[in-house]
């Protein structure tokens, strides 16, 4: 369900994204707002399920994490017991960063990220290893070029 918001609300949520570690009173200030009304505009945008939270960014590779890799898995089975299974299996793997159903010539894609190919190779035999699946391959990532971009509210 699309919720209604207004400028002030996109202006909010244009502000969180870019820099979440800003204050309330920060964010009141840039968007013109008292902090009570802010205070009262975030709970709101909170309850209708808008904001999903806030959490740090790491690098990766500051932790040895220098390999992501996109796999493509095709299925044959695109029964609702077997996505529903699959997104189980996936889930207990924690190199697993994003899991999408996706249309095309692959049913769904993985982002990994992980150390090295020995890591992804640790991975890849979890992966495929109790479930059946017709084709798995990996895309690996030379650089990022962007990456995780403020969604633009104002579009």
């Amino acid at each position: 369900m699309v919720k209604e918001i207004d400028q002030i609300d996109r202006r909010v949520l244009d502000v969180l994204q870019r820099d979440a570690s800003l204050s309330q009173r920060e964010v009141a200030d840039r968007v013109g707002l008292s902090q009570n009304a802010l205070w009262r505009r975030l709970k709101r945008l909170e309850e209708e399920g808008v904001l999903l939270g806030s959490r740090m960014r790491i690098d990766p590779t500051v932790l040895g994490l220098d390999l992501t890799v996109f796999v493509m898995v095709r299925t044959r089975n695109h029964s609702m017991e077997w996505a529903e299974g699959f997104k189980a299996h996936v889930a207990r793997i924690p190199q697993v960063a994003e899991m999408h159903r996706i249309g095309g010539d692959w049913d769904y894609m993985l982002k990994i990220i992980t150390s090295g190919m020995s890591g992804y190779d640790a991975v890849y035999r979890r992966l495929t290893t109790g479930y059946e699946m017709d084709t798995v391959t990996g895309l690996f990532s030379m650089e990022t070029m962007l990456d995780d971009r403020p969604v633009d509210v104002f579009g």
